[in-house]
Parts: structure tokens; sequence; C-alpha cells
């Protein structure tokens, strides 16, 4: 696992690049370059309207929303028209969906409802 710095809650490329560097001793031009051509095959791919599917992590795919005229300027109040557009929709993946389980307001374990997973842990449970 990579260590990214935590200063404000956010984790930038740049972050994520450091990280790579220190882990794997690779030119920072290079790992530049490769997070790069990586987010472009993305971004071409998703405009293509082709699902991204990374097992483990999660789904990429675009979703059209549909028209509506209900939609208000906030600075006249005059209503108007939004046509239907793409909007990128990520999927977690299992394994990223048990990795961030326990994850609550206290940063503890999760209180669960139903008492058969009170003494169980994240990995125990398993998510659908």
């Amino acid at each position: 696992m990579l260590d990214l710095p935590n200063q404000s809650g956010k984790i930038t490329k740049a972050d994520i690049i450091d990280a790579l560097y220190e882990k794997t001793g690779l030119n920072r031009i290079e790992i530049r370059t490769a997070l790069d051509l990586i987010i472009d095959q993305m971004k071409v791919a998703l405009v293509k309207r082709q699902v991204i599917e990374l097992r483990g992590f999660g789904t990429f795919e675009v979703k059209i929303r549909k028209a509506r005229t209900r939609a208000r300027n906030p600075r006249t109040g005059e209503s108007i028209e939004i046509h239907s557009h793409g909007v990128v929709s990520f999927r977690s993946g299992r394994e990223l969906k048990q990795a961030v389980w326990a994850i609550n307001d206290n940063n503890a374990q999760p209180k669960f409802a139903d008492s058969k997973h009170l003494n169980s842990t994240p990995q125990d449970t398993q998510i659908k």
C-alpha cells in the first residue's frame, strides 16, 4: 500500500506521483507520464461511452441525464432548460467497499443494527 500524505483530507495527482516515486524509485517524469496516459485513456473510453472496470476498485461509466425545464437560474430566478447530457458514474468494487466499510463519523468500528453483525469485522460482513 502507498503511504500518501493526509494534510487536508485530499490527495492530489502530485501526492500520488511522490508516493509512487518513494515506493518504486522510478523517475518522477516517467510516473507522471504513465499516470497522464492512464487518465487520458480513461477519458477517451468514457467519451466513447465505454465502461471502465478496474476489478477490486470499481467501475466508471457514462449515464445520460434527461432534459428538464424545472431548473432555475439562481441569480435571476428565471426558469431555464437543461438539455440531456452525460455524467460520469462510479460504482465501487467489492474490495473497495470492504476496505472503507468501517469508516464512520468517529473513525471507529461501525455499529450494526442487526445483532448477528455486532461482533463481526468488516471482512466478515459480505457487501453486495
